[in-house]
């Protein structure tokens, strides 16, 4: 079977969907898209696409079309939450430091951008996954409306609340991390006291911490992800927020962070989930790929970086042999590893921001400050290249 001819069908229309039709495309392969909704659209504010995933971007020949849509930030600053003393700074950019732009960009910015390249006509929409069925070497989708579809390979790249994984692991397997989120949009001119706008910054304290950084085409608008370690009851991956919820929960913090939370209107609180890993991601010629896999919680950032690498990966191994079991398993055993690993550092950074005030906390800020310790912690996540010898590959 020659690349072209395989049937690849990809459940799922967001980041890790999108980026596989145009990774496959590059190895001379086209794939079908079928997304559960009626319309795209993204959950979620933004996203930030760090160098690990924006070089890939780049070889999409996207790159222009995302520069003007999204900003760069200009540094990386930690501070106090309740005070806003800047606890460590380092002036870098994505681009002087791991080669690669990094992109503060809206998720259906982001989305428009790569759906108009895989082109509409490959999107199906309304087609949310019943079951599937396996003979032969051929995949029987079933839709929830009655159709069906085959392939020889079905890739479930359908987020963190996975039907794929779910059908594959016969139950919802996710995990509430102990911290609930608030997301929002902010224009800067409404956020008078908020010291360096350009930066990613984290401010912390006690079982809590605001994440912000700029997206759009001037950096104007702030993107931020509000975290708090609180109870979580049902099953439900968001619940009703309380009115002013958010803000009893970070009473007493500086201005600029009461400003940018105070800004927007609240109605949802979610659930900061995680699933636990899988020591197999495939079932048969089922496969899953990004958080269907190994969803991460967005204390790192990397769950869409992490989701784009996936792509690249498994678009390389299914063009480098006509087997396609081998080609699955190939793309697991080269993916298990890092992704478990990245997984295991986005948990842990909560516990490491929300330390109580103590010698604990002291130390924590004196290696946030320290340029080395930094890139120690972050060089082998955003310098990694999925694909160093994609050059060197004939893919006409």
């Amino acid at each position: 079977m020659s690349e072209s001819d395989k049937r690849i069908a990809i459940i799922g229309a967001g980041v890790g969907g999108l980026s596989l039709a145009l990774a496959l495309r590059e190895r001379g392969m086209e794939a079908q898209i079928y997304e559960k909704t009626h319309e795209l659209r993204e959950v979620g504010a933004a996203v930030y696409l760090a160098a690990n995933a924006s070089r890939f971007i780049e070889r999409f020949g996207l790159g222009d079309a995302f520069a003007a849509v999204s900003w760069e930030p200009t540094a990386l600053i930690y501070r106090d939450g309740r005070d806003g003393h800047v606890i460590a700074r380092h002036d870098e950019t994505e681009s002087s430091a791991y080669g690669a732009p990094g992109y503060g960009i809206h998720r259906a910015d982001l989305q428009e951008i790569l759906a108009n390249a895989v082109g509409h006509d490959q999107i199906h929409l309304g087609k949310e996954i019943a079951s599937y069925a396996q003979e032969g070497g051929e995949v029987t989708i079933d839709f929830a409306d009655g159709t069906q579809a085959v392939a020889d390979i079905v890739v479930g790249a359908d987020g963190a609340r996975s039907l794929v994984r779910e059908l594959m692991v016969g139950h919802d397997d996710k995990i509430y991390t102990g911290r609930s989120g608030f997301r929002g949009l902010v224009d800067v001119k409404d956020l008078p006291s908020l010291p360096d706008p350009t930066a990613i910054q984290f401010w912390i304290g006690p079982d809590g911490h605001l994440l912000h950084y700029p997206i759009g085409g001037n950096g104007d608008v702030i993107n931020f992800l509000l975290v708090k370690r609180m109870p979580w009851e049902g099953d439900e991956w968001t619940v009703d927020a309380g009115p002013d919820e958010h803000l009893r929960l970070f009473e007493g913090w500086h201005p600029a962070v009461i400003e940018m939370i105070s800004a927007p209107t609240f109605d949802r609180r979610w659930a900061l989930n995680r699933r636990p890993p899988l020591s197999q991601w495939y079932d048969g010629r089922v496969v899953l790929l990004g958080d269907a896999a190994h969803a991460l919680v967005p204390h790192h950032g990397q769950g869409a970086n992490i989701t784009v690498e996936d792509a690249v990966v498994l678009a390389r191994c299914l063009s480098e042999t006509d087997d396609i079991d081998a080609a699955i398993a190939s793309f697991q055993d080269q993916r298990l590893e890092r992704t478990a690993r990245v997984q295991k550092a986005s948990y842990i950074t909560a516990d490491v921001l929300h330390l109580s005030d103590g010698d604990e906390a002291t130390q924590r800020n004196a290696q946030l400050a320290s340029s080395e310790w930094m890139h120690g912690q972050l060089d082998w996540i955003h310098s990694y290249n999925a694909d160093p010898n994609f050059d060197k590959v004939d893919i006409a």
